[in-house]
């Protein structure tokens, strides 16, 4: 058995004593695209207050086609409801707390303090995200309605389902939120059929579309016991659709309805930063979503 031999050059554990590794920022896989947020019209309010005024009847508004004749016009008046719904933004919220030592000393290359109010902002954005989806007051799925609430045929979402669902929000729909995996669902369901969907380009990503309307992925449409649900909107005020609600002119604003704001120094040398954010979301008729249940998302096909 031969002696090992000399080392005659510098080795790699001794030499990237000197050398710098370049650093990324810190990831989190917890972050998504969030596409409702992006896609939504956002209207500021005033104190935090939206007020939904609506019609009270409006089949008691009369109308006629005249003919060339002296006929007495319909005399009528629009009637408004005397109790319309107020929506209050509600916020989400958590204080970042950060020692000034790690702040001072660890800070180069990336700023100590900036990722950790980086991360506590894209935490509380997706939990927004969610919230604009499943909260038990102003949520999409919430304010559905039993007449604009369909169940799959079959259990598998298929082209049938998502027909019925544009029956449902004919006028001027926008597109579609699903689950990455009820998407997938869905393209197989089409495929089995020989109508794969068109896809398009929005914003720098491919979508599938069906009928036209693109159709976005969403992981807040919780998937249970392999079924989840698919939701169609139409947005806009103008439209009478779905808008998500914002306060402007915070102070510490750091973007839309989110300020950040520092809280000082504690005696144990702890600096706070308190994040909120303050949204809600307003379905301004009922025809502006409906939502198709029972959607399977496991089933599979051989052949």
């Amino acid at each position: 058995m031969s002696e090992k031999e000399p080392q005659r050059a510098l080795g790699d554990v001794a030499a990237r004593q000197l050398a710098n590794a370049t650093k990324t920022v810190p990831q989190m896989i917890s972050i998504t695209p969030r596409w409702l947020t992006r896609l939504l019209p956002w209207v500021p309010v005033e104190a935090g207050i939206y007020r939904l005024n609506k019609v009270k009847d409006a089949s008691r508004v009369l109308v006629a086609c005249t003919l060339r004749d002296e006929r007495e016009l319909p005399e009528t008046f629009v009637d408004f409801d005397e109790s319309p719904r107020e929506y209050m933004l509600t916020a989400v919220t958590t204080i970042v707390d950060v020692h000034t030592r790690v702040s001072d000393l660890y800070s180069v290359p990336h700023d100590q303090i900036g990722e950790q109010l980086r991360l506590a902002i894209e935490t509380i954005k997706e939990k927004q995200e969610a919230e604009l989806l499943n909260n038990r007051e102003y949520g999409l799925l919430t304010n559905v309605t039993p007449g604009q609430t369909i169940k799959t045929r079959t259990g598998p979402p298929t082209p049938d389902d998502l027909d019925e669902l544009l029956v449902k929000v004919w006028k001027e729909p926008a597109f579609f939120l699903a689950h990455p995996r009820a998407i997938a669902a869905f393209g197989r369901e089409c495929t089995r059929r020989g109508v794969p969907p068109a896809t398009v380009s929005i914003q720098g990503s491919q979508f599938i579309t069906w009928r036209g309307v693109p159709i976005f992925p969403t992981d807040k449409l919780n998937i249970e016991d392999g079924k989840t649900k698919i939701v169609l909107v139409r947005v806009g005020e103008e439209r009478q659709g779905v808008v998500g609600l914002y306060q402007p002119g915070l102070p510490g604003e750091h973007g839309m309805g989110l300020s950040v704001r520092f809280m000082g120094v504690s005696r144990k040398a702890i600096a706070s930063y308190l994040i909120s954010l303050y949204c809600s979301l307003v379905v301004m008729t009922d025809d502006a979503i409906a939502v198709l249940t029972d959607v399977e998302v496991d089933k599979y096909h051989d052949r």
